[in-house]
């Protein structure tokens, strides 16, 4: 397994889906994970989880549309004489619809989570790694960052724009030893996705009809996604920046 050992690492999103396994993950690795959500519940579940592994961490109230929660979780984060080793942007939404099925504040509340999101919590903590001249930011993006997907007009248009936040990062602070790289997961088992389900009428075909768009015949697990990212943290990835690293079980494979 790669290494976290002696690192801080903040997840946000962390009380569910892929967050949660990548906070576990990292806590495995050795990290000291600081666990953040919008939702207490969920984050502390999190984070008792990873202390039953035997791993540190400490939970963080935290709504990444907030700048000023951001900047608070910095000051925390910072007074507790952690500084940050690792960011991880998970926190995600998504919606249904073609650009006539979606309104104005549907668009608008992806983009505050999003990107916003991401733009408002690395604004935050990025200063206090440029001092350093060390660190690594992961976003979580999506194959629909990458490619078209039908019906998903505001998830795609808000995922592209985290790919080109990633890579325009990557490169005004390559020479600061900030690396930053995306993640572009194809469909995922989380509860999102099984929440999602429910709303269809035959909630097991389109199951099945999700799993067919990967070529490898099936969705993709939130612990496979934590592996990528647990990687693309660690030391044997320090040549790695400015990159879309696609796990979509082949879905790009004929685009």
């Amino acid at each position: 397994m790669f290494s976290l050992a002696r690192k801080v690492a903040l997840v946000t999103g962390a009380g569910s889906g892929i967050g949660a396994a990548i906070a576990q993950t990292f806590g495995r690795a050795g990290a000291f994970v600081l666990v953040t959500d919008r939702e207490e519940r969920t984050g502390r579940e999190t984070l008792a989880r990873i202390q039953t592994e035997g791993g540190q961490g400490e939970f963080v109230l935290l709504d990444v549309t907030r700048l000023e929660d951001c900047e608070r979780a910095v000051q925390r984060v910072l007074a507790g004489g952690r500084p940050l080793d690792v960011l991880v942007n998970n926190a995600g939404v998504g919606h249904v619809g073609t650009i006539l099925q979606t309104a104005g504040q549907d668009l608008d509340r992806l983009y505050a989570v999003n990107v916003r999101g991401v733009f408002n919590v690395t604004k935050a903590f990025l200063p206090s790694m440029l001092q350093r001249k060390s660190g690594v930011i992961l976003n979580l993006a999506s194959i629909g960052g990458v490619v078209g997907i039908r019906d998903r007009l505001a998830y795609c248009a808000s995922k592209f724009a985290v790919v080109g936040l990633t890579k325009a990062m990557a490169l005004d602070h390559a020479a600061d030893g900030i690396r930053v790289n995306c993640i572009c997961p194809g469909r995922v088992e989380t509860p999102f996705v099984a929440a999602r389900l429910k709303e269809y009428p035959d909630p097991q075909r389109a199951y099945q009809e999700m799993a067919a768009t990967q070529a490898v015949g099936r969705m993709g697990k939130p612990e496979e996604i934590a592996a990528a990212a647990l990687y693309l943290a660690s030391d044997e990835a320090a040549f790695i920046t400015g990159t879309a690293f696609l796990i979509d079980g082949g879905w790009s494979a004929g685009k």
